[in-house]
């Protein structure tokens, strides 16, 4: 039996204020292999993507926008919600359930770049890369003695949050001659820990041992301010915190606290609780912090690769299939869902084991 016809939305900051794709490539060759699906960009970016602006759309891409129960006020002909990447705190997990809508994330498609980036931190801030540049560009050479830097060697990286990212940090510093790395992470199985060679530990042990506390958890009711001051003060006077996760895992008063008044080294930051920042961020006034809009380890390839990952997700939706990064599996139990499957796709689901 062929598929319905099957309609995909892309959120409009895909798009420049032209209407031409902002990026090199999002995937959208998935879609060209099948003729039932078609796709269109919505035509105006709002914050959060209204019940009207999705119409009679089967899917819809995010970006950016949130995604709330306002969103999915009239979801008879919606089946999927794709976020494009791998955190999904802007979108009301509940409210899609019980819509008997999907939810996609691209899990591992971002774990190279993010790990990439990670470690490139880690070497920028021990190697005062900004500060050094800024010395050439001011005349001050004189005083590059100031900023003796510091190897990776013999030093301990601590993991909060031991997920694919996490990992593949781990196994991209394996050359740098570290200490044993350690993490914190309540959910992950022993078994993995060890066979990276990381020991699980308890958050403060974590605090107190690490030389470069990396952030690799999602942002949850549990991980909220999971950091705060009481957390940075057991962090050593030489260490290093960086968030490329989500804001608000890192209680953003206290950490600048700790930064001004030089109680850890440095923190390198691509995340804030309150997002876009248009006006200059509080952070950029200090001379030991790194930043980046929420887009450090965007590459092409990263795109590619999520966009790839998201497309064959919705496609395998639209052909009765079970796709891979679903966030609320629980919804392929409920027999409305299934229901709605059928009917917007036209081909007998199939159905989880």
């Amino acid at each position: 039996m062929s598929p319905k016809p099957f309609k995909v939305l892309l959120t409009a900051d895909f798009f420049d204020d032209q209407g031409q794709p902002q990026f090199q490539d999002i995937g959208l060759s998935e879609f060209a292999k099948h003729s039932h699906i078609n796709h269109a960009p919505l035509a105006e970016h709002l914050p959060e993507i209204s019940a009207d602006q999705l119409g009679d759309a089967q899917a819809a891409f995010v970006l950016s926008p949130k995604v709330t129960p306002n969103t999915l006020a009239n979801p008879d002909n919606l089946l999927v919600i794709s976020r494009f990447g791998v955190g999904y705190d802007t979108v009301d997990v509940d409210a899609c359930t019980n819509s008997d809508v999907v939810l996609l994330i691209t899990t591992g498609a971002v774990d190279r770049s993010v790990a990439e980036a990670t470690v490139g931190w880690m070497i920028a801030l021990t190697h005062h890369f900004r500060t050094k540049d800024q010395l050439v560009r001011t005349g001050q050479w004189n005083q590059r003695a100031e900023y003796n830097g510091c190897e990776l060697r013999n030093r301990t990286l601590g993991i909060v949050g031991l997920g694919g990212i996490g990992a593949t940090v781990v196994r991209l510093l394996g050359g740098f001659g570290m200490c044993p790395p350690i993490a914190h992470d309540p959910f992950c199985d022993p078994a993995v820990a060890e066979g990276l060679g990381v020991r699980l530990v308890e958050l403060d042990e974590l605090l107190e041992t690490a030389d470069f506390v990396s952030i690799h958890c999602p942002l949850t009711d549990g991980t909220r301010n999971l950091i705060g001051a009481e957390q940075l003060a057991l962090m050593k006077s030489g260490a290093y915190l960086l968030n490329t996760a989500r804001g608000g895992i890192v209680n953003e008063d206290a950490l600048f606290a700790a930064l001004q008044n030089r109680a850890i080294a440095g923190a390198a930051l691509d995340c804030f609780v309150d997002e876009p920042v248009t006006t200059p961020h509080r952070f950029g006034e200090l001379d030991n912090t790194l930043l980046a809009p929420h887009s450090i380890a965007w590459t092409d390839e990263l795109f590619r690769d999520i966009g790839t990952m998201a497309c064959r997700g919705m496609v395998d939706l639209s052909l009765g299939k079970i796709p891979s990064g679903v966030v609320n599996k629980g919804v392929f139990e409920k027999e409305t869902f299934r229901e709605k499957w059928y009917r917007l796709t036209g081909i007998k689901p199939e159905l989880p084991t």
